[in-house]
C-alpha cells in the first residue's frame, strides 16, 4: 500500500442504544489493504438517499437532535420514541456503517489483472459503508465511469437509476402498459419521467405541490396530478383514462394515496369500457406497490374498486435477484450509457462527512423534501 495513505480513516456510523438514544459519529477504522481481486477507492461522492436515511436516522425524533464533540468529529444524539424501540431490537448495541452507493478514485489495487486494470480510474460502486473516506470493493463489482464523467456524475448511478428502470421492467413483466408514480418530482421521479418519454411509455406523475407539477411539465411530462388540488381525483382519473395505467409505485406508503390510485384506476376502466358492468368490479387487475415511507401514517385502503386488485411491497434488490444477473446487467449497461442524460442527478447541497452531522444538515435532509437531495464528499 502506498506510504502516503494513513493507517486509519473516518467512517460514519449509526448506533441505537438500549436506552432509546440514537448516536451518529465519525469513527476511525483501519485503511484496508485490498485483496488480490479488490481495489481501494478514495470516496469522493456519495448521496444521501431515503434508504440511507432509514438506517442513518432510524425512527429518531429529529426535534431532539443534539450535536456535541468537535467540528472535525461531531457526535449526534437524538431520542427514539419508546413505541418505535421494539422494531429496533435487532439494531441495539450495533454500530452500523451507512451509505449504499457512491463513486471515487481507485488508488490501490490487488494483484489480479482485473484489479490492476482499475488503478487510476474513477468507479462507481454499491455495497454499503460508503460514508467513509476509503472503501475496498471487489474489482468485478465496480462500474468504471466513462473518461468524461466525474465521481459526482456517477455517485447516484445505482439506486435511483436502477429503481426507475426496474419499475418499468416490473410493469412490462406483469403485463401492464403504463404506470403511476408518486413523489414524482424527486430525482428518481425525474429519471422515470425521462425514461418513459424516451421509451414512449405512458406515465402518470403524482406530486404534492403546484411548483412540483410545474417542474415536471417543464421537463416534458404529459400527465401531472397535484394531490393538493381540490379536483385531484378527477385529474387522476382523466390521466388514467388517457394512459390506461393499471400499475403504480407509491413512495409515500402511508395515508390514503394508494387506495385513491386504485379507486381512480377502477373509475378509468369503467369509463373506457362502460358496457362491461359487473357488481364485482372490473376484471382488470390493478396493482399498487409501496416502495417508500415518506408518509409514516398507517396505510388506509377504502375498498371501492372491485375485487381485481393488489397492494404490496416492492424493493429494488429483491427484484434484481428475481430477474437474474443477465437481465440486471442489461439494466446497468443502460445506466452507464445514459449516465449524463437520462440518469443525471442533481443535488441541493454538498457537505463533508462532518458537515453531514451538523444540526442544520440533518434538519435539511431529514425532512426528505423533494429537491433536497444532499451529496457527501468524504474527501473534503
Amino acid at each position: 500500500m502506498p506510504e502516503s495513505l494513513p493507517a486509519t480513516a473516518l467512517q460514519l456510523r449509526s448506533l441505537v442504544q438500549a436506552d432509546g438514544t440514537l448516536q451518529i459519529s465519525l469513527e476511525p477504522v483501519p485503511v484496508p489493504q485490498p485483496a488480490a481481486d479488490e481495489v481501494l477507492i478514495r470516496v469522493q461522492a456519495t448521496p444521501i438517499n431515503p434508504s440511507d436515511i432509514g438506517l442513518l436516522l432510524g425512527p429518531a425524533d429529529l426535534s431532539t437532535v443534539q450535536v456535541s464533540g468537535t467540528a472535525e468529529r461531531p457526535v449526534v444524539t437524538a431520542r427514539i420514541p419508546e413505541r418505535a424501540m421494539p422494531a429496533m431490537a435487532a439494531r441495539v448495541g450495533q454500530s452500523l456503517p451507512v451509505g449504499n452507493e457512491g463513486a471515487g478514485l481507485v488508488i490501490a489495487a490487488g494483484a489480479s489483472p482485473t484489479a490492476q486494470a482499475l488503478l487510476g480510474r474513477t468507479v462507481a460502486v454499491i455495497g454499503g459503508a460508503m460514508y467513509a473516506q476509503y472503501r475496498t470493493m471487489v474489482a468485478a463489482q465496480c462500474l468504471v465511469l466513462p473518461e468524461d464523467t466525474t465521481a459526482v456524475d456517477g455517485a447516484s448511478c445505482f439506486v435511483n437509476p436502477l429503481t426507475s428502470l426496474s419499475m418499468v421492467e416490473t410493469m412490462r413483466r406483469e403485463g401492464h402498459t403504463a404506470l403511476v408514480h408518486t413523489a414524482a418530482a424527486s430525482n428518481l421521479g425525474q429519471m422515470l419521467n425521462r425514461i418513459c418519454l424516451k421509451d414512449g411509455i405512458g406515465l402518470v406523475n403524482i406530486v404534492r405541490k403546484p411548483e412540483q407539477a410545474a417542474l415536471l411539465r417543464g421537463q416534458g411530462a404529459m400527465h401531472v396530478c397535484d394531490s393538493s388540488a381540490p379536483d385531484f381525483m378527477a385529474q387522476l382519473t382523466d390521466a388514467l383514462v388517457v394512459t390506461g395505467a393499471t400499475i403504480g409505485f407509491d413512495a409515500t406508503g402511508g395515508g390514503t394515496l394508494a387506495g385513491q390510485i386504485l379507486q381512480c384506476m377502477e373509475a378509468s376502466i369503467a369509463r373506457r369500457t362502460p358496457s362491461e358492468y359487473s357488481r364485482y368490479g372490473s376484471s382488470v387487475h390493478k396493482q399498487v406497490y409501496l416502495y417508500g415511507g415518506l408518509d409514516t401514517r398507517p396505510t388506509e385502503i377504502h375498498r371501492s374498486f372491485g375485487m381485481a386488485w393488489g397492494v404490496g411491497g416492492w424493493l429494488l434488490f429483491p427484484f434484481l435477484q428475481k430477474i437474474g444477473e443477465s437481465a440486471a446487467q442489461a439494466l446497468r449497461a443502460r445506466v452507464a450509457a445514459e449516465l449524463k442524460t437520462t440518469f443525471a442527478s442533481h443535488y441541493a447541497r454538498t457537505v463533508s462527512l462532518a458537515g453531514a452531522l451538523s444540526a442544520d444538515a440533518i434538519a435539511f435532509y431529514g425532512a426528505r423534501n423533494t429537491g433536497a437531495k444532499v451529496l457527501i464528499d468524504p474527501s473534503r
